[in-house]
């Protein structure tokens, strides 16, 4: 079979698994039916606190105050509840930022004044170079080869612990997770996604995963945990557990302060939400606030937690004390060129790698992250910057030579070729393990990796200017330098290029100049931060590359409507459904009703004037219609002895009168059920003749689950979100064609070491059959 033949069947496979998940796996909500309920459920508080007034002559009674003091409960009830999320999530970060770096640091050594205690902590009074340990930290052996082998024992340890862990008790807990919490808050229910077994797995694993060396970030994997965190505090109140929209509300906030605490930038976080995670045209001001609060006490909390014991928030968080100059822009619009190439290349040939990842390794999540883990520390441990830790490397990288970075003679003009070529391995190298290591079947996050992997990059290119500087001092474009003060700061040099790879891997902007800003509170970098992701923008808009949380959402055939406006040349006629189920507005009994809605496995019903019209009188979920026959069965019977149309009687009281007068006026006529109080007579619809990507703009922004197509009044169908989905690529004029499903020459190359691999294995088998046989 050819390349082309078998590109075609595999991107066929791909197509009928995202219709597969979309059709069997992913229930969604009605955002426009959850209002309603919210309204309602609000106008029954305002009528129970109006009834509990004052009396007519303006005395206080008990009643009076009780209402009050419900209303105040109910006011504060959500600042409550986002407080003791932000909290959670801050302490949580901690704990886990301790944990993370006593394992990093156990691979190499221990601390003789208590095994507890990192190299770090170990060594107080000495900067953090690992050649110059103190009298109390021990590494593990005094051979070169010795230590080599006990760094790639424990990498292997903590990836297998972390992957069977994650395998057998909470596979929702591998990944990054910002993906689904992307599809989550559009409105689709993920079961177990959000769950107490996933917020502990995550949770435990995640340390484990950063310390054995894999090429993966705990940042994004951060957003998650946050997620779940919110979703089991705001489980515990009523007002949150029935409502979704409410939930969803929590859930943004509670993603802000994941990246608050990953990067010390509370608003950073809040705009991280907007741009990133939530919806911008159904969250509103009051959600912004919220967010902003829970990333506040999360980042507020970790910092009275102070894991660190530097009063920094993380570890690569810098300070500047000197400017820039206006020469060094073309050499920040080099960091901006290499970020936007890094995010095309690296979600280019990180989605084939999926691509064969599912198609041949998707039985062995533990096998393969052992052995990616194992290679990266055999591989990392003879390159200085891979060795250590990410964050700490950033935190080395980024800093100022007069301000302690000189790490292993780093800042030595002496020793700045040899730097440059650490330095460019390490980037290529960290390239390559990002690739194959994001997507394993861990907690994995691709945050801090690509920062790695800019900030190694531009701060070679940093000291290729400084060495520059130093040949030519004379130059004209170093005219404006002083001859007293060090001109050129590498440093600054690797804190944009993280910047650039951050956003070109992930296709944002402001939300990293932001946090940028934060993590050194220095103005004067906004600008040269600015021009630097603009740039990567511009390469990555010209490449044509989406996000790779938007890419993972299509690989995965998650249901989720991108923020871009795709031109389809079609109607809404050429998705929407045509054979539904329909409700009758008359004539239809209670156990007519039963039997309809038990037959048909739908999630709403239409409601007809009658079948040969089918004129349209409303709409009704599923669910409520189910709860509203439960309600009735519940307060009626059948009058014994009633000939021909059935006659109810009321068999009991209800402490609900609305429901009450509901269910009487819905039996009140005899042998006919009326639904209308459960009806919503005003659904959304639209015509057949409709532009599609007018209706998607309708989904994006309202929300509806459904929506219900007309023609003069006559129901002729109705679509979802699943439905537009199900439109295939090539049938969108300028919507760009999935990335996966053009294969290049990684996946023929996979495919060709995979067939190789099992021809060797067959070899090796029937060798040893023919040795044995010889034997005996």
């Amino acid at each position: 079979m050819s390349l082309d033949a078998e590109t075609r069947t595999i991107g066929a496979v791909h197509l009928v698994i995202s219709h597969f998940l979309l059709t069997f796996t992913w229930p969604s909500l009605d955002w426009i039916e959850d209002s309603i309920l919210e309204r309602s459920r609000r106008l029954r508080e305002a009528k129970d606190v109006y009834a509990s007034s004052r009396t007519s002559n303006g005395q206080i009674t008990l009643s009076w105050l009780i209402s009050q003091i419900r209303k105040l409960v109910v006011a504060s009830q959500s600042w409550f509840v986002v407080s003791i999320v932000g909290a959670g999530i801050g302490i949580n970060a901690a704990i886990i930022s301790i944990i993370t770096e006593w394992l990093s640091d156990i691979k190499i050594g221990y601390c003789s004044d208590g095994w507890w205690l990192n190299q770090q902590f170990c060594c107080w009074e000495l900067d953090d170079d690992e050649d110059s340990a103190c009298d109390s930290w021990h590494f593990w052996s005094d051979v070169s080869i010795a230590r080599w082998f006990i760094y790639v024992l424990f990498a292997g340890i903590f990836s297998l612990v972390a992957s069977r862990l994650v395998r057998s008790l909470a596979k929702h807990a591998a990944g990054s997770g910002i993906a689904e919490i992307k599809c989550a808050l559009s409105g689709f229910i993920m079961e177990g996604f959000l769950g107490f077994w996933t917020f502990l797995i995550k949770s435990l694993t995640l340390p484990l995963v950063i310390a054995s060396g894999l090429s993966v970030g705990k940042e994004g994997p951060s957003v998650h945990v946050a997620c779940t965190i919110g979703n089991l505090v705001a489980g515990r109140f009523s007002r949150f557990s029935r409502s979704q929209s409410k939930m969803r509300d929590i859930l943004a906030a509670a993603s802000a302060a994941g990246v608050a605490v990953a990067f010390g930038s509370p608003i950073g976080g809040v705009l991280f939400s907007i741009e990133t995670i939530g919806n911008d045209a159904i969250i509103q001001y009051q959600d912004y606030v919220e967010s902003f609060l829970c990333a506040l006490v999360a980042t507020v909390t970790l910092s009275a937690m102070n894991p660190f014991r530097t009063g920094k928030l993380v570890l690569f968080q810098v300070t500047y004390d000197r400017d820039w100059h206006f020469f060094e822009i073309m050499f920040f619009v080099i960091l901006g060129i290499f970020g936007g190439l890094y995010g095309a290349f690296v979600i280019k040939f990180h989605m084939q790698v999926s691509s064969f990842r599912r198609k041949h390794l998707g039985k062995h999540g533990v096998a393969e992250a052992v052995t990616i883990a194992t290679l990266t520390a055999m591989i990392g441990y003879f390159n200085r910057f891979m060795r250590i830790d990410m964050t700490e490397s950033m935190a080395i990288l980024f800093r100022e030579c007069e301000d302690g970075g000189d790490f292993e003679h780093l800042c030595q003009t002496s020793a700045q070729w040899r730097m440059v070529n650490s330095l460019l391995l390490a980037t290529f190298i960290r390239t390559l393990l990002v690739i194959v290591s994001y997507g394993c079947k861990v907690p994995a996050g691709i945050f801090v990796p690509s920062m790695a992997i800019g900030a190694t990059f531009g701060r070679m290119v940093g000291i290729l200017v400084k060495a520059l500087y130093k040949a030519y001092p004379t130059s004209g474009i170093f005219a404006v330098c002083q001859p007293d003060v060090p001109c050129i700061t590498p440093g600054t040099y690797a804190f944009l290029g993280a910047a650039a790879t951050l956003s070109g891997v992930m296709r944002i902007t402001v939300t990293i100049v932001v946090i940028m800003f934060e993590l050194t509170g220095a103005l004067t970098y906004i600008l040269p931060t600015m021009i630097v992701l603009l740039v990567t923008k511009a390469v990555g808009d010209v490449l044509g590359v989406r996000g790779i949380a938007e890419e993972a959402i299509r690989f995965n055939g998650y249901p989720f409507l991108e923020k871009n406006d795709h031109l389809y040349d079609a109607p809404v006629s050429r998705v929407m459904r045509r054979d539904i189920y329909t409700l009758r507005a008359t004539g239809m009994t209670l156990v007519d009703v039963e039997n309809y809605v038990d037959a048909a496995k739908v999630k709403g019903f239409p409601i007809v004037v009658d079948d040969e019209t089918r004129i349209l009188a409303g709409y009704i979920d599923s669910q409520r219609l189910r709860c509203a026959i439960g309600e009735i069965t519940c307060l009626i019977a059948v009058v014994p002895g009633s000939v021909g149309a059935a006659r109810y009687k009321v068999v009991r009281g209800w402490d609900d009168e609305n429901m009450e007068s509901n269910v009487l006026y819905a039996v009140s006529a005899p042998g006919v059920l009326k639904l209308w109080p459960w009806v919503n007579q005003t659904p959304l619809t639209v015509s057949s003749k409709l532009p599609l990507e007018v209706v998607m703009q309708l989904f994006k922004r309202m929300g509806p689950r459904v929506i219900l197509v007309e023609d003069f009044g006559t129901l002729v169908g109705l679509t979802t979100v699943k439905d537009v989905l199900h439109l295939e690529p090539h049938e969108q004029l300028n919507s760009p064609i999935i990335a996966w499903n053009n294969r290049g020459a990684l996946d023929g190359a996979l495919e060709e070491l995979w067939t190789w691999l099992a021809n060797v294995r067959s070899s090796m088998n029937a060798w040893f059959y023919r040795v044995s046989r010889r034997w005996r």
